[in-house]
């Protein structure tokens, strides 16, 4: 038989492949995050059919060497790689979608194996868990208690029904001004409400009493509880109108009546030489209690997720904290990875092992929220390479016809 005919077979073997990868590539042009795949070609085996030989060894000889004499029998299927290039963003305003940008991927479990996957259209399960909408594989991360990340990457599951402690107020401020041209004996007044360590509201009042044209006493006062001290002090200001040394620096206690344990709340008047706090000059008395540390008890409202990867958490005290982080993998080679569906990838012999890390802080990759990674599939690169298959695969049939002709012709000889 003709080695032509071999080969065109070859031909028309791999363009099939090479079409079945175009169309696969087209089928998926609107698939999230997917990566298109390229096939290369290369020669096939080449039979020898005369070696080379050198030049005589004899310099006055002018004859010169020859070259080898080969047929090459076809082409084979050199490789089918996978294009881990960024595809574009789209937008969706869903807190869950996210989009990496970089070469990381993100990590999903299934229990008892961890895949590899750049789409993030996530949704959360019944449970709070974040998971991967194909096929409810967990997303993977760590999770943060009170605020502060561990270190162990497990589960990321966020329920709604998490609260926030609440937290004794510890400090309060204060600013304004004390209406230097007062009288003696005039008193000004300011309100605040501040928390015990179980969340129960107290409203705290301090009383101001001018003693002297420089000095004003205050007193502390607290509903349902109990003053144990830190209740009275003295303020000094220079003759600028400036709080000046000494400073009160004893912290006002109090029993709540509610059985809670003692609340410790220091009071913040401000720095010497400065008016940043409390001031004194001739002008309308503007001192108040401005702010202070403490909150109530609070439930989980809404989270969302910064380019870091971290969740952070809103409650209905107004309390922000962070509730988790993603991890991300990188590979030295992300080509060598398995498909292995569901827009999923596994770690194969040449991809090399994921490398771990977090946006920042491992990983040179960010996270997008409320967006999604689009396929890098190239419609105008897909439809040239499916002419450039076509023509090939009609060359290679005509070398059939063409072979199987004078193969016709060979039979035809003997009549």
């Amino acid at each position: 038989m003709m080695r032509s005919l071999f080969a065109g077979v070859s031909g028309l073997r791999n363009h099939q492949i090479k079409m079945d990868v175009i169309g696969n590539n087209i089928a998926n042009v609107n698939t999230t995050a997917y990566k298109a795949s390229r096939v290369t070609f290369e020669e096939g085996f080449a039979q020898l059919l005369q070696g080379a030989s050198r030049p005589p060894g004899d310099s006055g000889d002018v004859s010169g060497g020859v070259n080898p004499i080969q047929v090459g029998l076809g082409m084979n299927i050199g490789s089918i790689d996978l294009l881990f290039t960024q595809g574009n963003l789209e937008s969706t305003g869903v807190g869950t979608d996210l989009a990496i940008q970089g070469e990381a991927f993100f990590v999903a479990s299934d229990g008892t194996q961890n895949f590899f996957t750049r789409s993030g259209n996530f949704q959360l399960d019944a449970n709070g868990r974040l998971v991967a909408s194909t096929n409810g594989f967990v997303v993977q991360g760590r999770i943060a208690t009170d605020g502060i990340l561990s270190d162990a990457i497990q589960d990321i599951q966020l329920p709604f029904g998490q609260k926030s402690a609440a937290r004794a107020t510890t400090e309060v401020a204060l600013a304004g001004n004390l209406d230097g041209a007062d009288p003696i004996g005039s008193t000004r007044e300011t309100t605040i409400t501040v928390f015990d360590a179980i969340g129960d509201t107290h409203e705290m009042t301090l009383t101001f009493t001018k003693t002297s044209g420089t000095t004003w006493d205050y007193q502390a006062s607290v509903t349902g509880g109990t003053v144990v001290s830190g209740d009275l002090g003295t303020l000094t200001f220079d003759n600028q109108g400036r709080l000046t040394d000494p400073i009160p620096v004893t912290p006002f206690v109090f029993t709540p009546t509610n059985g809670s344990v003692d609340t410790t709340v220091a009071m913040d008047f401000g720095a010497s030489g400065s008016i940043a706090g409390l001031s004194q000059f001739a002008a309308p008395s503007t001192a108040v209690l401005k702010e202070q540390d403490g909150y109530t008890m609070g439930d989980l409202e809404r989270f969302s997720i910064d380019q870091t990867g971290t969740v952070t958490g809103s409650f209905t005290n107004g309390v922000t904290l962070t509730l988790a982080q993603l991890v991300l993998a990188d590979f030295n080679n992300p080509a060598g990875l398995i498909r292995s569906g569901d827009n999923m990838y596994q770690v194969s012999s040449n991809s090399g092992s994921p490398i771990l890390g977090y946006p920042g802080e491992g990983s040179q990759s960010t996270i997008t929220s409320g967006a999604l990674e689009m396929s890098n599939v190239d419609l105008a690169q897909e439809f040239t390479q499916m002419i450039t298959a076509q023509r090939g695969f009609q060359s290679n049939a005509r070398v059939i016809t063409t072979s199987d002709e004078m193969l016709q012709e060979v039979v035809s000889l003997k009549r």
